[in-house]
């Protein structure tokens, strides 16, 4: 039933995100140059990116703490794992990030 009410969720978020998307011949030529909504939507762009990540290292952390608790002897090599996990979840949020950084650079009169 959760995963159902998520999937219901989701979608809806999604098309009200596109019909946003798509209407921007109705946006006044005026409120479209100055990039201020192309700035906010880099603005939540890279605040799902780092929410996103963060969950995952967060999850990651915890099962290498209960796997650790459960065998110690292990406990190097779920580190060794857990350090490399985190490096690439850590690389989405670096990719969002530069793509935030390449957007802003079409945009005039926006500095970050």
């Amino acid at each position: 039933m959760r995963k159902t009410l998520m999937i219901i969720l989701n979608v809806a978020v999604l098309v009200l995100a596109a019909t946003s998307a798509f209407a921007e011949e109705l946006v006044r030529p005026e409120v479209a140059s100055s990039g201020a909504l192309l700035g906010f939507a880099m603005c939540i762009g890279m605040a799902i990116a780092a929410a996103g990540c963060g969950i995952g290292q967060g999850l990651g952390l915890k099962a290498a703490c209960e796997g650790t608790a459960r065998n110690p002897e292990a406990g190097g090599k779920i580190m060794v794992t857990l350090i490399l996990g985190l490096a690439f979840v850590e690389s989405l949020a670096i990719y969002a990030l530069v793509v935030c950084l390449m957007m802003s650079g079409n945009v005039p009169n926006m500095t970050l």
